[in-house]
């Protein structure tokens, strides 16, 4: 399929704002041929993104967007369980109101290291795309968060494409909550096994397409000229570094310092040099641009917290595995 455009669309409010500009931002670096749909999920945000008046750029505000089934729901969810719940509906949205051929999702907090032209080859035809969340083997969450990230989510408009989204949309309606109940996750785990409830679906084999901390143990990431690129240890193969996903990342400011906090993944020194730090530095810079140069400490959890965590993971997936098998004997009788 050859593209006119890239189209994509996000959702952030004010506390995402620095992370949804760093977005646009890196995919006007690498691409002169998208148009990005933002929806501004607070008055604040939308009088900024009107004001800084961006190209390949169109502004949705809530008061545009919402329609009464969301409205509906709107109340019995968190902030977080709201965004997902509207995800399907942002992307809808974008291809109706716009009449656009096609249409990608992509979370706020991703940055594009190369152009994405790259995965559009590989999807071609397709009606759906979906990317794997490839986790290493210790971070394995497929069974809690699912197979599928809701990261970078592509529909084509046709009937393929408008009927996953509209049975996403009605689901999500229906369900859309942070916990695990009946095989449900969010939005998440809705899209488990659309390989086999939709048409043409394709899952993106390119590995440069969504490295995170979850994945990231599994490459070497380097860096020549301004270009990024991964190696895949399992496969032996070697990838442009397309996008990274930011995923989790919580920082505070403390006398001039910029304190990112422990996480539960390896955090490699790698991974700190070349995307981590130049990636804080550049939210920070569009919070307040005398923060650019601030010095960045990275919290490490405790050595006992360490030695715990594969215990924790494995904890974890003994009990939904349980969970899952006694749904289904219950389901047998």
């Amino acid at each position: 399929m050859t593209y006119s455009k890239y189209n994509f669309c996000t959702l952030f409010d004010r506390y995402y704002f620095s992370r949804g500009i760093a977005l646009y931002e890196s995919l006007k670096e690498h691409s002169d041929n998208f148009h990005l749909y933002i929806f501004a999920f607070d008055d604040e945000s939308y009088q900024k993104l009107t004001k800084l008046n961006l190209e390949h750029t169109t502004i949705i505000s809530l008061n545009e967007f919402e329609d009464q089934q969301l409205l509906a729901v709107k109340q019995t969810r968190t902030k977080a369980e709201y965004c997902w719940t509207t995800t399907s509906s942002t992307i809808l949205y974008a291809i109706r109101k716009f009449n656009l051929e096609s249409c990608t999702y992509i979370d706020a907090d991703i940055c594009f290291y190369s152009n994405p032209q790259e995965i559009f080859n590989e999807i071609g035809d397709a009606s759906i795309a979906l990317t794997l969340h490839n986790y290493s083997k210790l971070y394995d969450q497929s069974s809690t968060s699912g197979k599928y990230c809701v990261q970078f989510v592509y529909f084509k408009n046709d009937l393929n494409g408008i009927a996953a989204l509209e049975w996403w949309r009605n689901a999500c309606l229906d369900w859309c909550f942070a916990r695990l109940e009946n095989g449900k996750f969010g939005d998440q785990k809705y899209l488990d096994d659309w390989t086999e409830r939709f048409k043409k679906v394709h899952v993106i084999k390119n590995l440069g397409a969504g490295i995170a901390l979850w994945n990231a143990q599994r490459f070497n990431i380097t860096k020549n000229d301004n270009e990024f690129f991964i190696h895949d240890f399992v496969s032996n193969k070697d990838y442009n570094l397309i996008f990274y996903h930011f995923h989790g990342l919580k920082y505070v400011i403390k006398n001039e310092s910029i304190i990112v906090e422990a996480t539960k993944f390896k955090f490699n020194s790698q991974l700190k040099e070349l995307l981590y730090i130049p990636y804080i530095h550049k939210l920070s810079g569009i919070d307040n641009p005398d923060n650019i140069n601030q010095n960045i400490t990275f919290l490490e959890l405790s050595p006992i917290a360490k030695l715990l965590l594969p215990i924790h993971f494995m904890l974890k997936k003994f009990i939904i595995l349980q969970k899952i098998k006694a749904l289904f004997v219950r389901s047998m009788k």
